[in-house]
């Protein structure tokens, strides 16, 4: 992992253990909706062309604090001199197949930008919720307690980023679609979209 950027490395992929889960664990993909979590939205375009909508539940009932920096910046209601603030405009800049896909660098649009509603960083709130499967929102960083504007969207189980990256969220219905559609766009150096994928429209329903 990368101490510059806030990153998930292909070869922590390459080299995760096969998973292991008991009949008794949560499937966090899968749970239950809570009615009292925020539901905040993506508005996605490839090539310039509309691609659908990412509906995503917050888990503000099991990392709060974490929820309520992605809900803000979904928003844009949060401000701070000097930078772009928000998710609005902001690139999927980094695109694995049957891994991840991870955005949120409204700073630098490269991966090394890091600002959080709490100030340049925050800390890990927890990690209660697991890299259960496809569809989960959960922030990428560049080592503990390095948390920022920068998240990722899981392509399918990845048990090994648990205890090491905070879930705090996941994808509703068909949304999940067009997480494929990113996924599967072709991509070039540092796994970068060929196609320009970017969040035109979001905000809290």
């Amino acid at each position: 992992m990368s101490s510059s950027s806030a990153t998930i490395t292909a070869a922590a992929a390459a080299a995760a253990p096969a998973a292991t889960v008991t009949p008794a664990a949560a499937e966090w993909h899968q749970r239950p909706p809570n009615p009292k979590n925020p539901i905040v939205f993506f508005d996605v375009t490839i090539g310039s062309i509309p691609a659908g909508r990412i509906k995503m539940e917050l888990f503000a009932d099991v990392a709060p604090k974490t929820a309520e920096n992605f809900r803000q910046l979904c928003t844009g209601e949060y401000r701070k001199a000097g930078i772009p603030v928000g998710y609005k405009g902001c690139q999927f800049h980094r695109v694995i197949k049957e891994f991840m896909i991870q955005a949120g660098d409204f700073v630098k649009g490269d991966g090394s930008g890091c600002v959080c509603i709490y100030g340049s960083k925050f800390e890990d709130e927890n990690f209660i919720a697991k890299h259960t499967g496809p569809g989960l929102l959960s922030m990428a960083n560049s080592g503990p307690n390095t948390n920022g504007c920068q998240f990722f969207i899981t392509c399918g189980k990845c048990d090994w980023l648990d205890n090491k990256h905070v879930v705090f969220g996941r994808v509703l219905g068909e949304g999940l679609l067009v997480v494929r559609k990113i996924e599967n766009v072709a991509t070039g150096p540092n796994n970068r979209p060929k196609l320009s994928c970017i969040i035109a429209e979001c905000g809290e329903m």
